[in-house]
C-alpha cells in the first residue's frame, strides 16, 4: 500500500525546484546536499541546523541583536530566517515543506534548493551582506556607509566561503555542524 501524499505528513514528498520529487524522509539531519536524477545537486537545509553552518558565530550574534523577529515560534534570528531571505529572493529555486507533524524526521521545516550546498552558502553570504548594507544605509552617518561599501569592495564572497567551509570542516561526516 502506498503512503498518502500529505503535505508535511508521513510519506510527504517535496516537489523539487527541478520538477522532480523526493520523499522528505529520505533527507536526514546530516545531509547537506544530494545528487538528483535530474543531473543537478540540490542543497538541503533543516530548521534545526544552526545558522553558524553559513556564518561565523560573531556575525550570527550581531544579527540576533540587530534583527527583531515577529514570530512567536521562532523568536530568535536563525536558519529559518536565512532561508526565508533566500526563498524571498529566489522563490522558484527553493522548495520548502513543513514536516512538524511527522515526529520521525527530527525537524519542523525542510528546504531543498536548486543550488548545491556551496552555491547556497555563497547566496546566503551575499544576501546577508546586502542586508547589512541596507541597515548601514539607514544610519545617519554617511561616512559609515562609505566605509562599509569600501570594505565590501575588497570582500570576496567565494574566498570567504572557501575559507569558512575549510575552517568549519564541512565534510559529509561533519555536515551537521
Amino acid at each position: 500500500m502506498t503512503e498518502p501524499r500529505v503535505p508535511g505528513g508521513r510519506g510527504a514528498e517535496l516537489d523539487l525546484p527541478c520538477g522532480r520529487t523526493k520523499r522528505v524522509r529520505a533527507i536526514d539531519l546530516g545531509m547537506r546536499e544530494f545528487d538528483c536524477p535530474c543531473g543537478d545537486t540540490h542543497a538541503t537545509v533543516m530548521d534545526v541546523h544552526p545558522p553558524e553552518r553559513f556564518l561565523p558565530e560573531f556575525l550570527v550574534e550581531v544579527l540576533r541583536e540587530a534583527i527583531e523577529t515577529t514570530s512567536d515560534e521562532m523568536p530568535e534570528f536563525g536558519t529559518p530566517h536565512l532561508m526565508g531571505i533566500v526563498t524571498e529572493e529566489f522563490p522558484e529555486a527553493v522548495a520548502v515543506e513543513d514536516v512538524s507533524d511527522d515526529g520521525e524526521i527530527g525537524c519542523g521545516i525542510v528546504w531543498v534548493t536548486d543550488f548545491d550546498a556551496r552555491r547556497l552558502h555563497e547566496v546566503i553570504v551575499e544576501l546577508v551582506v546586502e542586508l547589512m548594507e541596507h541597515a548601514v544605509s539607514h544610519a545617519e552617518d554617511d561616512s559609515l556607509l562609505e566605509d562599509f561599501e569600501a570594505q565590501m569592495l575588497d570582500f570576496d564572497v567565494s574566498a570567504f566561503v572557501d575559507q569558512y567551509r575549510a575552517e568549519r570542516d564541512l565534510s559529509e561526516e561533519n555536515a551537521f555542524v
